[in-house]
């Protein structure tokens, strides 16, 4: 930190002020103790006794007078006060300009930071304040996403029942005005008005099950399941489906039982989401293959691949967001309700795990990391 001419000049004058007080101080000391040793004969020759009995050094040198022992004293302690003096007021001008810089930075200019380099302890603080400030202006930055993220799930829940619930509103006002010619013209409005009721329910029931596993203390009944049995039931109850949209499912495991810690219901959840989506977005795929093995002791991995039409790269990031869909669109053509993967997302995260997806040409695949024990990731993590 470099002072102003200012703070130099005062610096300074302390010294100088510091100085001639030590200096007048010392010389009132002096003469008080000179006429008392004047006044005193037997002080005078017992201190001339002490003279004479001390000598330094390989040639006996002697003191010469008491006077000149006092001086060397009085000049190391005079030293010793002035830069105690003087270091004690730079701190305090280290303090000053740390408490102006603070005083910038909470007046609104949070991306500023104390820039200099103070010695000692004082760097600590220095130090400690720009890292308070940093982490203050994150936590502002994430309440301000979090804002912008209840602000965006308002606006698409807001969008997704509004959509179902005009057209529920339109069909049965018309029923309602008696705006029908026919039975089977009233059955129609009735049946387009249950399914756009269903769809509310859908979302509703996602939303409520994604606001519930998205919390860190949601409970999992764990147990211990076998992967390649869940799987394999799995997919036994979609090869209906899988025929409908003329798709092969398959399963591809390893060797042996691939056991693990989990809640089942939970993960029986996210695989059906997988699963549904690949029936769904897969266009002009005809395999759904389900896969299952140990990438290590602890670490399961399980792959969900179809070869259907690749997801585009700038969309595989953002897969996993509430709402968000690949199509440009919020149609409710594919159905859905958009929070399919970020559920699946969260029920693994649960888990201690992660999922990713990767897209080609050949093959979309999502792939799950799971460890084989809960209570490793649990004793971890605390």
């Amino acid at each position: 930190m470099k002072l102003t001419a200012r703070e130099k000049s005062e610096l300074f004058g302390e010294g100088v002020v510091t100085v001639i007080l030590l200096l007048l101080l010392n010389l009132s000391v002096y003469v008080l103790l000179d006429q008392m040793i004047e006044s005193n004969p037997q002080l005078a020759n017992g201190i001339f006794q002490i003279k004479m009995s001390l000598s330094f050094g390989p040639n006996h040198i002697r003191f010469w007078s008491w006077g000149w022992l006092f001086v060397c004293i009085m000049v190391i302690l005079d030293v010793f006060v002035v830069y105690w003096r003087l270091m004690r007021r730079y701190r305090q001008m280290q303090l000053q300009h740390v408490i102006a810089e603070l005083h910038y930075i909470a007046n609104g200019h949070l991306n500023h930071r104390i820039p200099f380099q103070l010695p000692g302890e004082m760097q600590r603080v220095v130090t400690s304040i720009n890292a308070l400030v940093d982490s203050t202006l994150n936590a502002m930055k994430e309440e301000r996403q979090i804002e912008h993220s209840k602000d965006e799930l308002i606006t698409n829940v807001s969008h997704d029942i509004r959509t179902p619930l005009t057209s529920i509103i339109g069909y049965l006002g018309l029923i309602e005005d008696q705006q029908y010619h026919s039975q089977e013209e009233l059955l129609k409005y009735t049946h387009t008005a249950f399914v756009k009721a269903r769809q509310m329910k859908t979302l509703a029931d996602d939303l409520f099950e994604y606001t519930k596993v998205r919390q860190s203390t949601t409970p999992l009944n764990l147990s211990t399941i076998d992967l390649k049995q869940l799987l394999d039931q799995l997919a036994v109850s979609f090869e209906l489906e899988s025929q409908k949209k003329q798709m092969t499912i398959s399963t591809d495991f390893e060797t042996g039982p691939v056991k693990m810690e989990a809640d089942s219901q939970k993960l029986v959840r996210v695989f059906n989401n997988l699963i549904t989506n690949a029936f769904k977005y897969g266009t002009g795929g005809g395999q759904l293959i389900l896969k299952a093995h140990h990438v290590s002791e602890t670490m399961i991995e399980v792959v969900v691949a179809n070869d259907g039409q690749p997801i585009p790269k700038e969309s595989l990031k953002k897969l996993f967001d509430r709402f968000y869909r690949v199509e440009s669109s919020r149609s409710k053509e594919t159905g859905g309700s958009g929070l399919g993967l970020a559920i699946a997302q969260s029920i693994v995260e649960l888990h201690h795990g992660k999922i990713h997806a990767e897209s080609d040409e050949n093959w979309t695949q999502f792939i799950i990391e799971l460890p084989v024990t809960q209570e490793i990731k649990t004793s971890a993590k605390k």
